[in-house]
């Protein structure tokens, strides 16, 4: 007989659990602590299974029967109605699961992001943080809004490519072409760990454009150096700019260390500035000239009581921000594509070889150091002796160029 409402409220449980029948495979079990369970039984791929249907009271006899009848149409059209239960089960899951994880500010699991953040923490050991902080940063500008959340298994070519397709609108190749690495790299991890099975960036390479070479602009004729000088003394702008933009061609660093220049590096008595090259690491020897050290005590009485030779103007313990030069160069009319705070190295560099002096010596000076970081920590003193007299040859040469007198270039035996 097939089950009735009554027949369901009044079910007694037992001692062991019970089946009531109903109609196709369906049937109510009584559990021996009185809950009533709706089951149907079925045959898939020639196994017998069973389906929970709900649970009495909440789902009536009426729906039960509804649920059965959707079910047995499943199996008619070749669907196993448990697997297809499972699947939603698990879906269901992870969305939530996807959800608590967005909402705090974490990647989804074996999304692209998920993956990348595992690679980025496997590789901060062998790179310098600065260098990491700049990687992640790529991520999170070029790479994480068109990929992040993406299944890396699923990512196909186009998706790689949409996110490279900006920057090469914009013609920033050079970042175009470090987001292609860092994507490609991301995909060797995910492969080598099970993620996926192949790297859709390789076919990614070809479709951006070479990057050309772009040589910072410097000024290398003494004429026009000459002038520079000259534009330099009459610069109106702050004190401390004024001292900054004096001091770049004595010494002619990387606009970044001389911004960052700190007291605790310098020993005027000695005529040396030490510290620390991030670029290159290594510990780096400036001699100094004694129109630096002129120019340095020139200005300690104003900044030397802080941590920054050169601060930032805004008083809040930073150093001169990176476009203080460049913007102090413009205003005396030499836009980038003349004369940049970086051209101060071509300058040096270009006008030390011509007069003589060792290119050895040059690129120490530069601290343009061998790439063996063994050889580089025993070289970092090398010509020293050489380079002191280097620089203040240099400086008395700028010196001269900047009087307008007829300069006849000092070789290294001057």
């Amino acid at each position: 007989m097939p089950l009735s409402d009554v027949t369901c409220k009044n079910a007694k449980p037992q001692e062991k659990p019970y089946k009531i029948a109903d109609e196709k495979g369906m049937f109510l079990l009584v559990s021996p602590n009185g809950s009533k369970y709706f089951r149907l039984k079925y045959r898939f791929a020639g196994k017998e299974k069973t389906l929970a249907l709900g649970v009495y009271p909440e789902t009536s006899l009426k729906q039960a029967r509804e649920k059965r009848d959707a079910a047995r149409k499943q199996v008619m059209d070749g669907i196993d109605p448990g697997q297809t239960r499972k699947q939603e089960k698990t879906q269901k899951a992870a969305a939530i699961d996807r959800k608590k994880r967005l909402d705090a500010g974490l990647p989804i699991i074996n999304s692209f992001e998920h993956v990348a953040r595992d690679w980025l923490a496997s590789i901060a050991h062998t790179v310098r943080d600065i260098t990491h902080q700049k990687k992640i940063r790529r991520f999170e500008l070029h790479t994480f809004p068109f990929l992040g959340a993406l299944p890396v298994k699923e990512i196909k070519s186009p998706e790689v490519y949409s996110a490279i397709k900006p920057l090469i609108a914009k013609n920033e190749l050079e970042t175009a072409h470090r987001v292609h690495s860092d994507i490609s790299a991301v995909f060797s991890y995910a492969i080598a760990h099970g993620f996926t099975d192949y790297d859709p960036a390789q076919a990614v390479a070809a479709q951006i454009p070479p990057q050309k070479a772009k040589h910072r602009a410097a000024l290398t004729e003494p004429k026009d150096v000459a002038q520079l000088l000259r534009d330099i003394c009459n610069y109106q702008g702050t004190f401390v700019v004024q001292c900054a933009l004096r001091f770049s061609p004595l010494v002619f660093q990387r606009p970044g260390e001389i911004r960052q220049m700190e007291w605790k590096d310098i020993d005027l008595n000695a005529k040396e500035w030490r510290y620390f090259v991030t670029k290159t690491e290594v510990l780096h020897i400036v001699p100094l000239s004694k129109q630096a050290v002129s120019l340095l005590e020139e200005i300690k009485p104003l900044t030397g009581s802080g941590r920054y030779v050169f601060p930032s103007s805004r008083g809040d313990g930073r150093p001169m921000s990176d476009g203080t030069i460049r913007t102090a160069l413009k205003t005396l009319g030499y836009d980038s594509d003349m004369m940049t705070a970086h051209g101060f190295r071509t300058t040096a560099s270009t006008l030390l070889n011509e007069q003589g002096w060792s290119p050895d010596a040059i690129e120490r000076q530069l601290c343009h150091m061998p790439k063996d970081a063994v050889r580089a920590a025993y070289n970092r003193a090398q010509y020293l002796d050489e380079r002191r007299r280097m620089m203040q040859a240099w400086a008395d040469y700028l010196d001269s160029l900047k009087a307008g007198a007829d300069v006849i270039p000092i070789g290294k035996r001057a």
